[in-house]
């Protein structure tokens, strides 16, 4: 399984040399493709061959590239790696509103359970207590909007009353590029196991292509919210270290099906779970919970 996540902060001409890739900066590192999960090149001065890029999706990596902000703006996915992809989209197509709107009741349940867990390790249990509470009172298709009741009163007692989404600041700069870290995972996960990303069980807008993974992203924003709770100040400029921090994410221990594993590795269970409630149309996901931000452990 791959596991290693790569950043490119330096310039680098990155190659590909007997399945291994050569970064070359002020010295050559070679790492095997075959173990490589994700790479975000965020130095704009970075050049990396097709060759590279073709052996990277064959692998199923997925690379982030940034803007002039150092901030994830596009990302490359594998294409037709799934072996019944076929049979994947027929299954997504087919899918009736009642399903969707039941397994989107479970996944909005299982973000505000994330939330709540999120603020008792933080140890704000009064608020974890709130949305607790507040989280089973999701209905079907969350047709209440449950979802956003619970967003407005969780940031404001994670990261300061008055905070908002909508505000220039530290916290926010870092959400969003954790966000995008995890988005691209998701995506990547769902291209590889044969979906079609931009047909969203909740979300549905014609100008997203990734509707999908922004429904299956949900229950793993916490992590991200719980790295720039602990690590970030509102008024702080992303640094090399915090980048690092939140492109971390991806390694750090969560629980998946009463077991932990890495984040990476919980979404590619979760996107196996939906592959099989669309075949079988059940309501069973394998919806991740949060614990303490510890990297994970790999045997």
């Amino acid at each position: 399984m791959a596991y290693r996540n790569i950043l490119i902060e330096s310039p680098a001409y990155i190659s590909l040399k007997n399945s291994q890739l050569i970064i070359h900066t002020d010295c050559n590192h070679s790492v095997a493709v075959e173990d490589i999960s994700a790479l975000l090149i965020e130095n704009r001065q970075s050049t990396i061959t097709s060759a590279a890029l073709s052996i990277l999706g064959q692998s199923g990596c997925v690379v982030y590239v940034c803007d002039e902000r150092h901030m994830p703006c596009a990302v490359t996915l594998p294409f037709a790696q799934h072996s019944r992809n076929l049979s994947v989209i027929q299954n997504q197509l087919g899918t009736g509103e009642v399903l969707k709107k039941r397994l989107w009741q479970n996944i909005v349940v299982a973000k505000i359970e994330n939330q709540a867990r999120c603020l008792r390790l933080c140890g704000n249990i009064g608020d974890a207590e709130y949305l607790e509470r507040l989280s089973s009172r999701v209905h079907s298709g969350d047709n209440d909007n449950i979802e956003s009741t619970a967003a407005l009163r969780y940031f404001p007692a994670l990261l300061g009353r008055g905070f908002s989404r909508s505000v220039d600041n530290g916290y926010n700069a870092a959400l969003n590029y954790g966000y995008a870290i995890l988005r691209g995972c998701v995506a990547r996960d769902l291209a590889a196991y044969g979906f079609i990303p931009a047909l969203g069980l909740h979300h549905c807008s014609e100008l997203n292509s990734f509707n999908l993974a922004d429904d299956l992203i949900e229950p793993f924003r916490p992590v991200v919210d719980l790295i720039t709770a602990t690590n970030f100040q509102d008024d702080s400029a992303l640094t090399p270290e915090n980048k690092r921090a939140l492109f971390n994410c991806l390694n750090l221990d969560i629980i998946s099906g009463g077991q932990r594993h890495s984040v990476s590795y919980a979404v590619e269970r979760l996107v196996q779970s939906l592959t099989r409630a669309l075949n079988e149309k059940t309501t069973m996901l394998l919806l991740p919970e949060l614990t303490e931000l510890k990297q994970h452990a790999y045997e």
